[in-house]
């Protein structure tokens, strides 16, 4: 197994072609040629499901070669012999499915549970893909929104009141008593198709703005559950370089927009529409968290000039933001991933144009930054600076 050199590592990276992806806007954002496809999430990290690679080398097996170099002995011993944290470049076209993801003891108990009845790890219908929570951040590099945590039930029985649908009495009551699990529940209940056709309907029809996001929704996923159960949560609008955390249990959506996410190193989802995937309602009722909840913006801390460091409450992970007209100096002794969003970043000797990425393992030393842009790194939380 060949040993990393302590010094940034050039990464070559995977992009995935999901439907929901854009076509034209990360080749705009990064200068390529766009292929005729969705170009939906850039992946950087050392996720088994598609890691970046170092002069062909997966970039998880030479981190399972030498832990204590690559991630430092601290974050070997907290995290184990793999890097917490995968960094994506989002670009979102059309809706992601309505989810939520399981606490750390949530994702290990679902996970043996499956291992244990044989359900193949690649199955369509399997759940758990591994047994890590996957808190997750996204920072708005375009106008970016989506949906993410229940609002307060009586702002939403307020909300539905204004459809004027006679059939939504029973849950608008339920709601107005505090009841969200009963409604959501039911909201995904097949045995409620005809009142969700009436609300899709309702909404397609509504000349209401504060409907119009979910409107936008029942044309764009007609007869999908997701639409209705999407009147629960709040709709969020993020300016550039703003923050949204999203913790296990709350359930989310993102509808549209460019941002550089940062999670848990895991693929841990459960769907509760706005999908064709699999969706195991029982096991999405007891992940579900049901608090009302605002919105959890991550506000940006300036701790030198040019440098805005985004510290959600996971240990795996933080981001920090680089504007590339000041120089800087990237502090050693941590797994870093640093990418390039516009302009040149210039790593010491190696250069990174748009889209391009690098790792820096813990063992190099203090790395200069310089250039002209933007450019992001993630690190594990416990290590930001």
């Amino acid at each position: 197994m060949p040993q990393p050199d302590p010094a940034p590592m050039r990464l070559a990276t995977a992009i995935r072609p999901y439907d929901w992806g854009s076509v034209t806007a990360l080749p705009q954002l990064f200068g390529t040629e766009p292929t005729g496809r969705p170009q939906a999430e850039l992946w950087m990290g050392a996720h088994p499901g598609d890691p970046s690679t170092v002069g062909g080398t997966p970039l998880n097996e030479l981190i399972a070669g030498d832990p204590a170099g690559t991630l430092g002995e601290p974050a070997a011993a907290r995290f184990g012999p793999a890097l917490p944290y995968l960094l994506k470049v989002l670009a979102i076209e059309r809706p992601l499915s309505l989810q939520v993801h399981p606490t750390t003891e949530q994702a290990q108990a679902g996970f043996a549970d499956e291992d244990a009845r044989g359900v193949p790890i690649d199955d369509p219908a399997r759940t758990y893909k591994d047994a890590s929570h996957k808190p997750e951040m996204v920072c708005a590099i375009t106008p970016f929104h989506g949906l993410c945590g229940f609002r307060d039930p009586a702002a939403t029985a307020a909300l539905l009141d204004r459809l004027a649908v006679p059939d939504l009495a029973p849950w608008i009551g339920l709601l107005r008593a505090g009841d969200l699990r009963t409604v959501f529940a039911q909201m995904l209940d097949d045995a409620h198709e005809p009142l969700r056709a009436q609300v899709e309907r309702a909404l397609r029809e509504s000349d209401d703005p504060g409907l119009a996001v979910y409107g936008d929704l029942a044309r764009a996923c007609p007869g999908d559950p997701g639409v209705t159960a999407a009147l629960l949560l709040h709709h969020v609008n993020l300016a550039p370089g703003q923050a949204l955390y999203l913790g296990a249990g709350v359930p989310h959506a993102y509808l549209g927009g460019i941002g550089v996410e940062i999670m848990a190193n895991s693929d841990n989802v459960l769907r509760c529409g706005l999908t064709t995937k699999h969706i195991d309602v029982p096991e999405l009722m007891r992940v579900v968290d049901f608090t009302p909840s605002a919105p959890h913006l991550v506000q940006p801390e300036q701790d030198a000039p040019g440098e805005h460091h985004y510290r959600p409450p996971a240990p795996e992970f933080a981001l920090t933001r680089y504007d590339l007209d000041s120089p800087h100096t990237l502090p050693g002794g941590a797994p870093q991933i640093v990418v390039c969003i516009d302009g040149e970043a210039r790593l010491g000797d190696l250069t990174l144009r748009p889209g391009e990425s690098a790792f820096i393992p813990a063992a190099a030393a203090p790395v200069p930054l310089a250039g002209k842009g933007t450019a992001y790194r993630a690190a594990p939380g416990a290590f930001t600076l």
